[in-house]
């Protein structure tokens, strides 16, 4: 206790301390852990409810349990694009603080403690963005709700608790293979199997399922005496094995990929982005995860909302409801626009956190005469070669799911949602290249003097 108590006050003291590019990597985990607590705490002031209310928002989508269920579900299953953002954070955030390591391991300080201590820091910041998202979420809610159940005061406490514990877990797990010397040089230690990264992340996603699966069983007990009530399970166990088969085919293609180019590369860039993949097959995999997964729902309901919007227009009675019916899909598409941003946010930090591994190695290449341009392409080559076949199955995916729901009501299918996979993989391309101007910096000839 007294060693954790040690290590934690150590860890505030090297966040106060720390200088302006450290407080963008404390900014970007603070905002992410704000917003998977502003989701939560939605989640259970929704889940407290019971029976019917008025609420006087979302066209009264949250008066009742059925549809009620559904949007606390929505809000749950937002929180899966933050868990690989959150990891990401903690990531660059260790390999970027590599003299700051160094001289903890200077100091005495065994491997353990340092990941230890650079995992608290990520606590701490994940506890600055949970009590602002808490004391924002309470005032709301105050706002809204005259007298709170005791179970909504429960549940928002477990919450902001809950938070900050999982981001330091989550920068212990996320830092597990990071190792500094006392000379400042930072490596990682490569995972002895390739499944090891998507375990841990669907893992994340099946608890989060879970979790979803058990507000709808106790929030909306009529829906499963209904007829249709299993299309949302069936729903979402199509989601998780494409999502589960995308993650495998990002991995296994970034393997393969880099074993069939490396040999048989005709350009510099080309051959540069083989050996990255071959050497580190299951990092594409591990920051491709909530990419595919986010494709597959976005896909999917794009169908669902052309389909379901036909029906309302074409039916008199379901007409007079318009408002009701259009203000879920608007609320279903901006939860998706929200995930897609921030699995964007999370792709870009991932590739950012490559080029700080790297830029020891990077400077060298730029040293020996490899030019920027070749550095940039291959960069790009990276993200494009695997992600491209894990796309195209997650686009499948969704298509299939929007296609079966027209055919379900006797719609015809609407065959143009197959381009959301195609603007997914041009977003993800241009997320990647926010990191080039991060390249210039790392390719700068100071950097070998830490070699």
């Amino acid at each position: 206790m007294n060693s954790l108590r040690s290590d934690l006050r150590l860890a505030w003291e090297l966040t106060r301390g720390s200088d302006r590019g450290e407080w963008w990597r404390v900014a970007l985990t603070a905002t992410g852990a704000a917003l998977a607590t502003g989701f939560a705490l939605a989640a259970v002031a929704l889940a407290a409810l019971r029976g019917s209310y008025r609420v006087p928002v979302a066209a009264g989508l949250l008066d009742e349990p059925g549809t009620r269920s559904g949007v606390i579900v929505g809000l749950l299953l937002l929180l899966v694009p933050l868990l690989g953002f959150l990891g990401q954070c903690a990531r660059i955030g260790a390999v970027h603080r590599d003299r700051r390591l160094a001289g903890l391991r200077l100091a005495g300080a065994t491997p353990w403690q340092v990941r230890r201590i650079a995992a608290l820091e990520t606590g701490l910041a994940c506890l600055l963005g949970s009590a602002v998202a808490t004391v924002l979420s309470v005032l709301v809610l105050l706002r809204q709700w005259e007298r709170p159940t005791v179970l909504a005061w429960v549940g928002i406490a477990l919450v902001a608790v809950a938070v900050p514990v999982l981001g330091a877990v989550a920068g212990a797990l996320a830092l597990r293979r990071v190792v500094a010397s006392p000379l400042g040089w930072v490596r990682r230690v490569g995972p002895r199997g390739g499944r090891g990264p998507g375990l841990l992340f669907l893992a994340g996603v099946l608890l989060v399922a879970v979790l979803a699966l058990l507000t709808v069983a106790t929030t909306s007990p009529v829906a499963s005496n209904q007829s249709n009530g299993g299309v949302p399970l069936q729903l979402m166990g199509v989601v998780l094995a494409v999502g589960a088969g995308a993650v495998w085919l990002s991995g296994a293609t970034s393997k393969a990929t880099g074993r069939i180019l490396a040999p048989r590369a005709r350009s510099a860039a080309t051959l540069i982005a083989a050996e990255r993949l071959r050497d580190d097959p299951w990092s594409a995999a591990r920051t491709h995860a909530a990419v595919l997964l986010v494709t597959t729902v976005a896909t999917g309901f794009m169908g669902i909302r052309q389909v379901l919007s036909d029906v309302v227009h074409a039916s008199p009675n379901l007409y007079k409801s318009a408002t009701y019916y259009t203000t879920g899909l608007d609320l279903t598409g901006a939860a998706v626009v929200v995930a897609f941003a921030i699995t964007l946010s999370g792709l870009a930090v991932g590739t950012a956190e490559s080029l700080a591994t790297r830029r020891r190695g990077l400077a060298a290449q730029a040293a020996a005469g490899v030019p920027h341009t070749v550095l940039g392409r291959a960069l790009l080559l990276e993200t494009a070669l695997p992600l491209a076949p894990a796309v195209l199955l997650a686009g499948l995916g969704g298509t299939a799911i929007g296609a079966w729901y027209a055919l379900l009501l006797n719609r015809p299918v609407p065959w143009a949602i197959a381009l959301v996979p195609v603007a997914v993989y041009a977003a993800c391309l241009l997320a990647a290249a926010t990191s080039l101007p991060l390249l210039r910096r790392s390719v700068h000839p100071g950097e070998l003097r830490y070699a």
